[in-house]
């Protein structure tokens, strides 16, 4: 997985709409972080605030992600106005977007970190993962105490991820990998079975079952989403997988950043084992490490694909090429 991105998810039993409107206010930070206070209103969506991992005050910013599949913000942090270096971007997916046709209420909360390496402290590092999964816990429990409820609930799907650095630009990797033309050169496990556009294609999994796959590509502004989703029509069975594509430079607020994160976004069922599409998230990792190699060598660069899935800046690799020798 790449190393400095960082994801928590949780589902929450309350509408999308409330979850939405809740996270919006950055004054609602006071109550469900560990050591987020807000301390003085700069403006309608910023103020200067306590931090739980420096000893030192953070101005916050909110943006809202403009889309009609589901709610989202971005929570973007600096040590200086309008200049920030953390990236916080949240999903909010209703059920039926996970299943269509869902009954279920409530909503899958989806909260993604990005943290530039070379800003980032030893204790962001390895205090992020154990403050941000309390910290979800805390707003679960916040907004369904609001909704009512006594004791944690539970939904019917888990959220996992596979994230991959791709040293290309992010436009030529958008092109390629938002063609559904190219996936039979990266996904494995499907072998076309008629004619196959740009958008839609009907193929055979490796068990020989039919799945029709659909592609749609969504521009949020300063990056994309690409919805990847899996139909196997004998047994209306749907395996829906988001993917963020997003420039270095914006997640981690450095302009020389090069390359993209590719963060892929699954959802599994509780307690079921599966027996149709992907069955493990190595199947998805897979074909990211596919994806990595062939948009990296279409941009003519065969360099970055040995050092790793992660990120690195550019003095941090000519150290590493120095080491072995080069």
């Amino acid at each position: 997985m790449e190393d400095n991105t960082f994801a928590t998810s949780a589902y929450i039993a309350t509408s999308p709409e409330k979850a939405f409107d809740y996270l919006c206010s950055l004054k609602n930070l006071d109550d469900w972080t560990l050591f987020s206070r807000m301390i003085e209103q700069v403006d309608e969506n910023t103020w200067i605030g306590t931090a739980s991992g420096y000893q030192r005050n953070l101005y916050y910013h909110v943006r809202k992600i403009e889309n009609p599949l589901f709610y989202g913000i971005e929570w973007h942090c600096g040590f200086e106005y309008k200049k920030y270096f953390q990236v916080y971007p949240v999903l909010l997916f209703p059920p039926s977007y996970i299943e269509p046709g869902s009954e279920e209420e409530g909503v899958y909360f989806h909260w993604l970190s990005f943290v530039d390496p070379k800003r980032r402290t030893p204790m962001i590092m390895q205090g992020i993962h154990t403050v941000h999964t309390s910290e979800c816990r805390s707003l679960k429990a916040i907004l369904e105490r609001q909704a009512g409820r006594t004791r944690a609930a539970e939904g019917r799907y888990a959220i996992a991820t596979d994230t991959m650095y791709i040293d290309a630009p992010l436009e030529l990797g958008v092109e390629y990998i938002s063609n559904l033309q190219n996936i039979d050169e990266w996904a494995h496990l499907l072998r076309p079975d008629g004619e196959i556009s740009s958008q839609y294609g009907e193929f055979r999994d490796e068990y020989n079952q039919k799945v029709k796959v659909t592609f749609r590509l969504h521009n949020l502004n300063n990056y994309y989403l690409l919805e990847q989703d899996y139909f196997y029509p004998e047994y209306k069975f749907y395996q829906r997988c988001p993917a963020i594509l997003i420039p270095c430079s914006y997640a981690f607020g450095d302009p020389s950043a090069r390359g993209f994160i590719q963060h892929r976004i699954t959802f599994w069922k509780v307690g079921k084992a599966y027996r149709h599409g992907k069955l493990q998230m190595e199947d998805f990792g897979a074909e990211s490490m596919n994806v990595k190699r062939l948009v990296e060598a279409k941009a003519g660069n065969t360099e970055t694909f040995a050092r790793g899935m992660s990120y690195m800046p550019q003095q941090t690799q000519e150290l590493v090429a120095v080491a072995n020798g080069k």
